[in-house]
């Protein structure tokens, strides 16, 4: 299952991280100037997701950086078309002659349409841009238990937003099938994944027919996230995101305006809270949590704003 944390205070630009249950890396969705991070969150980090590169989503890029010099290990980071050249801008923007090669690797992944996806690495100490085969996929990150896909909204720019989904797994309740559990177990999961109805299954010196032993196992659904930062509240992006968050159990997504401030959002390509509630409504999901909202309002305004989106739902 996953974890999100929003690492930011209320007053301060958007970062979540994310965990999952028995997995060992973190990943950052957004770089916001959060102040909650921790140096061991950051150095542990194994995929970095950017939606655009406006200032309060990468202006915190600099302490990811920080915190990985000499971690020794392979980092991937996620976002639109030119994010490569950002990040490179970031990274040349310092002095680096202490620094080996080696010291960290970034892989760099630009979703430039639905279903291409550019990659790049960069590698101290000189930081240049080496493009590498490109991907032909929305699936922009994979782990061998999950997959995080991405798509395209409009923000005046294109921005990404991120669905986290883990994989789903076959599952056998040992003490009530009455048997002993052994090898067969993995092998009658292999035969219900790969739909091999008539493989034999040797159980207690037993043969089965895996057909006839598949009513002891059941599909257990891999758990969802979303992350859905900037974008305008209009009817292409609301069909993509209610497409493909469809049923979510978690979404975190952007409120940045009030009702009453609809005409900012329309101007300024933003979402406000009754339209992101309605949007998550449709989308069907279980559990929406609004975010990202404008630096102008303060607590009372956003605990109005809140009150919106939930009304909305």
């Amino acid at each position: 299952m996953f974890q999100a944390t929003l690492k930011n205070q209320i007053n301060e630009d958007i970062s979540i991280l994310v965990q999952l249950d028995n997995h060992s890396w973190n990943y950052l969705c957004e770089c916001g100037d959060a102040s909650n991070w921790t140096v061991k969150e950051v150095q542990n980090i194994n995929a970095v997701f950017i939606s655009h590169t406006h200032i309060d989503h990468f202006v915190n890029f600099d302490m990811v950086i920080r915190h990985q010099i000499g971690i020794q290990r392979k980092v991937v980071i996620c976002g639109p078309k030119d994010i490569a050249q950002q990040v490179q801008a970031k990274l040349k923007s310092y002095t680096w002659n202490l620094i080996e090669s080696g010291a960290v690797v970034y892989e760099i992944r630009e979703l430039i349409s639905e279903n291409e996806i550019k990659v790049f690495e960069l590698e101290p100490p000189v930081w240049e841009l080496v493009e590498k085969n490109p991907l032909y996929s929305n699936i922009i990150f994979q782990e061998k238990n999950f997959t995080v896909t991405g798509i395209l909204l409009d923000h005046k720019i294109p921005t990404l937003a991120y669905l986290f989904k883990e994989i789903d797994t076959v599952k056998i309740d040992i003490q009530a099938s009455g048997f002993r559990g052994g090898k067969w177990v993995r092998e009658l999961k292999e035969a219900f994944e790969q739909k091999q109805t008539e493989r034999i299954i040797i159980v207690e010196d037993h043969q089965y027919q895996a057909k006839d032993l598949f009513h002891l196992l059941h599909l257990q659904k891999g758990d969802s996230l979303g992350i859905i930062m900037d974008h305008a509240a209009h009817a292409e992006n609301h069909r993509k995101i209610t497409s493909h968050f469809s049923d979510c159990r978690q979404v975190f997504i952007e409120c940045f305006y009030k009702n009453e401030d609809k005409a900012f959002a329309e101007t300024n390509y933003h979402s406000y809270a009754a339209m992101s509630g309605k949007v998550m409504r449709e989308a069907n999901v279980l559990q929406p949590v609004p975010v990202h909202f404008s630096r102008k309002y303060g607590p009372e305004d956003i605990e109005l704003l809140i009150q919106e989106f939930k009304a909305a739902l």
